[in-house]
This record gives structure tokens, sequence and C-alpha cells, in this order.
């Protein structure tokens, strides 16, 4: 019986010991569904990363735990208590789209776990718990510079097209403020629905009252499935550009959408064409790796990563959720995509965000940037 008692003491005080060395992050992203190449690509890059810095730091063992919530709130809700009760997840990271992320926000802030939401780009996240920082983006950060330039280059009729949930209606407020400010005119808003959306018959009716641009959000995944729709509507033919934030040219899908994507101008905030040195590392170790190039949620990903192995360093090794909060605000790198730093204030995203357009370049379709705006914050924030 007295060596049963120490064997249970000594297996407990060895898995205690394996704990403190090992710094757990639980991954939730889409793996499956309409949008799987968002969760694809924040794995790619996280692993990636891990490979090139190696899975220890600040001597802790680094373990990712994948769970695939297909985009599904409740599932990414679960999946997060999960992680945090069972699993005893030091972090959790990821989430594909809004939805996702304010599920688990409330759980972050219970457990005191380190949220760091690598995709989901609608303005409130970061407010809905002081556990959340974000490497992603806002929609406000790039709808309100391709507003601003679309109204300063000749477009005074614009069509919006947006997907009807929170990031959507982010960039549509904030793009319709800066453009109608400028001068310019909404001729049709239209809605569509964010899963499975046929796109074609709201694509007439912006054919019709005959904009001289469309503005296009949909969430990364669905650009290729849009662009197929409007060429064959014949919008690429009667002259109707297509502006937006960069989600609707996705690098990874934008070899796929053809001729008819060539013109279309977008402001975001990471390009596969990016002219940095350290960006064509990036790319060439991605494409290397997985046969395609990377795009702007890869770079979430691979920030996010960054981010967390950043904090570390900066403790010394602790883990505990207030200690990283703290040590992640105010940290600046240098990223693939640019000079980035999350706000000490907001713990979101300050980061450059580039006018690009799409032309060939080797046969290959790419985003070439051709204006920069430094160091933006979110404007959704900045104005409260």
């Amino acid at each position: 019986m007295l060596s049963a008692v120490a064997g249970v003491a000594l297996a407990t005080a060895v898995t205690a010991a394996h704990a403190q060395e090992t710094v757990k992050i639980g991954l939730i992203v889409p793996m499956t569904g309409g949008q799987a190449s968002t969760g694809q690509q924040i794995n790619n890059a996280i692993k990636l990363y891990m490979q090139k810095n190696g899975d220890t730091v600040a001597g802790k063992k680094i373990e990712i735990i994948l769970r695939d919530d297909a985009t599904l709130p409740d599932n990414t809700k679960r999946m997060a208590q999960e992680l945090i009760v069972n699993d005893k997840v030091n972090v959790i990271a990821g989430f594909g789209v809004t939805p996702s992320a304010l599920a688990a926000a409330p759980l972050a802030t219970q457990a005191k776990v380190p949220q760091v939401v690598m995709a989901a780009g609608t303005s409130i996240i970061t407010e809905r718990s002081p556990y959340i920082v974000r490497t992603s983006f806002t929609l406000a950060q790039s709808s309100t510079i391709i507003g601003d330039w679309a109204a300063k280059n000749g477009i005074k009729k614009v069509a919006t097209l947006t997907s009807d949930y929170a990031p959507g209606n982010d960039a549509l407020q904030f793009f319709k403020e800066h453009f109608i400010a400028g001068g310019g005119q909404i001729v049709e808003e239209v809605k569509v629905p964010l899963a499975n959306p046929d796109f074609a018959p709201f694509l007439q009716r912006m054919k019709d009252s005959k904009p001289d641009a469309v503005f296009v959000f949909v969430p990364a995944g669905q650009g290729g499935n849009f662009m197929k729709q409007y060429a064959e509507r014949g919008l690429d033919k009667s002259g109707i550009k297509v502006i937006g934030p960069g989600d609707v040219t996705d690098d990874d899908l934008l070899n796929g959408m053809g001729d008819a994507v060539l013109g279309t101008v977008t402001a975001h905030i990471y390009s596969a064409a990016h002219p940095s040195a350290m960006n064509k590392e990036f790319v060439a170790a991605y494409k290397k790796a997985y046969g395609v190039r990377p795009g702007f949620m890869a770079v979430g990903g691979y920030d996010g990563i960054h981010l967390i192995y950043e904090a570390l360093k900066k403790t010394g090794g602790k883990a505990d959720g207030d200690s990283l909060i703290a040590a992640m605000k105010g940290l600046a790198w240098e990223s693939p995509r640019g000079p980035i730093s999350i706000d000490p204030e907001t713990r979101d995203i300050v980061q450059n965000v580039y006018i690009r357009k799409v032309e060939k370049v080797d046969g290959e379709l790419y985003n070439v940037e051709f204006a920069t705006f430094e160091a933006v914050k979110d404007a959704g924030k900045t104005k409260k």
C-alpha cells in the first residue's frame, strides 16, 4: 500500500514537472468547410515557423494541439473549453471567423488564458476579453484606406457586395464613410449569406446599377467563387472594376481566378509579392514545404506563434496568462508583411496597409503593391 501511494505521488510529481516544462497551445481553426484554406494556411505557417525556430523557447517545449471547428461557433466554444479544462493549455489561438473568436472570449477571461486571434477581423474582438491579442488585421484598417483611394482616383459610383456578418458590416461601414466623405456615391448595396453564397443573382443587380466599381468583401476562401461568377455575368467585360479589402484576392487562390481578376485594386496588409528580403525567404520556404504560395492568413499564423515565442522569452518561460499578456503588449517586430506591433492599450495589431493591383508577373497573378500607408491602427477603436 505504501509503495502504491509513493507511486501515485511520484507520477503526480512527474506530471506536474512535465506540465511546467511544456507550454501547450490549443489551435482552433477551420480545417474543413468553406473556410478550410484559412485553417490550413495558419497551421502550415505555424509548422514552418517551428521548423525554423525549434520547438523549445525559454526552456519550455512548445506543443500544438490542433482542433478543427469547421467554422461553427458552438464547436469553437466546446473545443476551447475542452482544451482549457482537460488539456490544460496555456494559450488558445487561431479563430478563423469573428463568431468563433467571440464564442471563445468569455472562456479566455474566466480561465485567464491568452487568446491569440490569428484570422478574425472585426474591430470589437479585442474588446471582448482583456486576454485577447490579435495578429491578423481589422477590416477597418483596409476598408477606410480603399474608400479614400477610390474617391481620389476617379471612381464616382460604387455598388457594394459584402458578406452578411460582423466583418462584412465593418468593411461596408468604414468604406462607405470614407468614400462618401470623399464625394462618392453608393448606387446599390447588397449583403450575401456567409455560408455557401450564390453571387450570380446579386451580381446581375450590380451590373444593372451601372457603377464604376464594385466594392467586395467576402471572407478568405470565397474570392475564387466570386471572381468566377463575376466573369460569367460579364462584369469584367462591362468595365466595372473590383475594389475592396484584400480578402477577395487572397494569394493562395489568386492564380485560379483567371484573367478576369486582372486590374482588381485592393487595400490589404500582405501580398506574397511584398518585396522585402524577409518575405521572399518566407514565400520560398512556404512554397517548398507546401507547394503553394502563402496568403495573408498564413502570415497571421506565423506572426501569432512568433508573438507567443517572444512573450515567453520576455517572461523567462513564465506561462501564466497575466504574465504572457503583459509581455505581449507593446511588442514590435519585422514580419514578412512589414513592420508590426501590438498596441499596448488595445492589444490589437498596428501595421502597414498597402494598395495593390492584380498584375501578371512571370506568367502568374500577383497583388502588386504600389502605395503604402504606414503604422495603421484600427479605425474601429480610434473613433471610440
